[in-house]
């Protein structure tokens, strides 16, 4: 029951920083737009992380796209400011999309 109950435990601390940034997501309308597999009205995560894969400066530029916006990248739909996200957020969720897989 032990080993059970330590296997729990270790399991959702690796799951939670995954969860809180998906969670910060959804609290700053992130998900309205893009979802972790699929493409929505923006690219899906996994096909961000994908692209920026290697990209050593790719956290400052998903986080500089979070803050200001951004268009043409992937296709002709602009993603508009997210003005609910402070800098600190931005990395965060940054961070966060190019971890998706």
């Amino acid at each position: 029951m032990k080993r059970i109950l330590l296997a729990l435990a270790a399991t959702a601390a690796l799951a939670t920083p995954a969860m809180a940034d998906q969670a910060l997501a959804t609290a700053k309308n992130c998900m309205a737009c893009h979802a972790t597999d699929k493409k929505l009205v923006g690219p899906s995560y996994k096909d961000v992380a994908a692209k920026y894969k290697g990209d050593a400066a790719a956290v400052d530029k998903l986080a500089a796209k979070i803050l200001k916006g951004g268009a043409g990248v992937w296709g002709p739909v602009p993603m508009p400011a997210n003005a609910q996200v402070n800098e600190a957020e931005a990395k965060k969720l940054a961070a966060w999309v190019l971890s998706v897989k």
